[in-house]
């Protein structure tokens, strides 16, 4: 045998009946087993101890060619330092392998950042729209891996691969609860490092900027008695429409929440999106769609009380005891917007596609047209103000957000009471029934009595030219 093992040595070397040891010259230990059944693996012999507690230990490096010949010499080295410091190598790689038995895989990690953080920070639609994300996507490719395993590469292929299929904005929201999930991971000591750090969104998303112009407010508010969706819905988008709050503010709201002696509507900071209590001022429409809901949903919690009553999964469900799901809204809107022959489906209102979410813009268009200040339309929306003199600032701009809602209730009234500018329209001519022939006289005077009429009067009389007088 050489004085340095080879690649080439080694893989000509033979199993035989018994498991074969060779050390190589000068490698301080450094050895090579071949066992009866031809796997062969590098190991390190060393000595390690005190006084009469020394003795010889063995560390397995790894099996060969999984651990080249190179890197198994590498470790040995590293090993050997590792002793003359005092360290036992084969001790702490038996505590690793036992943490690693031990170590969360993204199973884990997963159920983890569900019940301890986003359960505890998020409402439950969005920490709902966590899980789902995390159980279609990252389960499935990481479920079983040890959190502390998954590498960058991992995370841009899996990304790679939602694109292909076509789902690329779902691509951005996988990215951005992995990267919320890993850094999670990092806080509470699970991993060391975040896969996702310096990994870019796959695709770029457009910010949208529908909004209805005052036609079309017009249009969709006239013909959404003529679309095929329950009352209540078409009740949810009118006061999306007038009160400019959103979606699922308004499909959660509670009868509780509103006084309307006083003419307020009052958000519990549990349901705003900026976890602050916002009061919304009621005018003389949101009074009138809310007079109408009452007679519809008013025995019940829910102003947009979902009509749905048991189901398979939840047969103990009675009708009215939850609100109307947001994705209910979304659809009976998209599908009267939508030209389909198959499901004979139209588009009712005749106009490009718009959601719920583009009414509340619009009502922020309407009411920066119309000059309101843009800090006061920001209390109305209920944005959340990140400017440092926000903090101090808790005055709650009632008074401001009334005047605002009074100029938009006008604003609105004004542009239903508007008459749409539409094209003449061709007037076919009526049949005439066939009527008693009358003689023709050439004179211009006729008898009351008389059948006859003169020439002039016939031609009146039929809608007719005469041709033979020049024009």
């Amino acid at each position: 045998m050489a004085k340095r093992f080879t690649d080439a040595q080694i893989k000509g070397l033979k199993p035989t009946n018994q498991r074969t040891i060779l050390f190589e010259d000068g490698g301080r230990g450094f050895g090579l087993r071949i066992e009866p059944s031809g796997r062969k693996s590098f190991f390190l012999e060393y000595r390690f101890g005190e006084a009469e507690e020394r003795r010889n230990r063995v560390l397995t490096i790894g099996k060969y060619p999984t651990v080249s010949l190179t890197e198994a010499r590498s470790i040995a080295s590293q090993s050997l330092s590792q002793v003359e410091q005092d360290i036992d190598p084969a001790t702490q790689k038996l505590t690793k392998k036992i943490a690693d038995r031990n170590a969360l895989t993204v199973g884990d990690l997963v159920d983890e950042y569900i019940e301890k953080w986003a359960k505890v920070k998020k409402k439950e639609r969005s920490w709902k729209e966590d899980e789902r994300l995390l159980n279609k996507d990252i389960l499935p490719a990481f479920g079983r891996k040890k959190a502390k395993d998954i590498r960058r590469r991992d995370i841009v292929l899996l990304l790679d691969t939602i694109v292909e299929r076509g789902a690329t904005i779902t691509a951005n929201r996988v990215l951005a609860v992995t990267r919320k999930m890993f850094n999670f991971a990092v806080g509470r000591d699970i991993i060391d490092a975040s896969p996702c750090v310096q990994i870019p969104s796959p695709s770029k998303e457009n910010r949208r900027e529908r909004y209805l112009t005052e036609d079309e407010i017009k249009v969709f508010w006239e013909k959404l008695d003529d679309t095929k969706m329950s009352q209540e819905i078409r009740l949810a988008l009118k006061f999306l429409l007038i009160t400019g709050q959103r979606k699922n503010e308004v499909l959660s709201a509670e009868w509780n929440e509103f006084d309307l002696k006083s003419k307020w509507w009052t958000i519990p900071s549990v349901k705003s999106k900026n976890q602050l209590t916002h009061r919304v001022p009621l005018t003389s429409i949101s009074m009138e769609i809310l007079n109408e809901l009452k007679k519809i949903t008013g025995q019940y919690q829910f102003l947009f009380a979902s009509p749905v009553g048991h189901t398979k999964k939840n047969p103990e469900r009675k009708v009215g005891m939850y609100p109307i799901l947001g994705s209910a809204v979304d659809r009976a809107l998209r599908n009267n917007l939508t030209n389909n022959l198959k499901t004979k489906q139209t588009n009712i209102f005749n106009l490009d596609n718009f959601t719920p979410h583009d009414l509340r813009r619009t009502v922020a268009s309407m009411m920066t047209k119309s000059g309101v200040d843009r800090l006061v339309l920001k209390k109305i929306l209920n944005h959340a103000d990140r400017d440092v003199t926000a903090v101090y600032d808790r005055y709650e701009y009632d008074k401001e957000k009334q005047v605002a809602m009074l100029a938009w209730d006008r604003g609105l009234k004004k542009i239903l009471a508007t008459q749409k500018k539409t094209e003449p329209k061709t007037v076919l001519p009526k049949k005439r029934k066939r009527e008693k022939s009358k003689k023709v006289l050439p004179n211009n005077k006729i008898g009351e009595d008389s059948d006859t009429m003169t020439y002039e009067e016939y031609l009146k009389l039929h809608n007719l030219r005469d041709f033979t007088k020049k024009k």
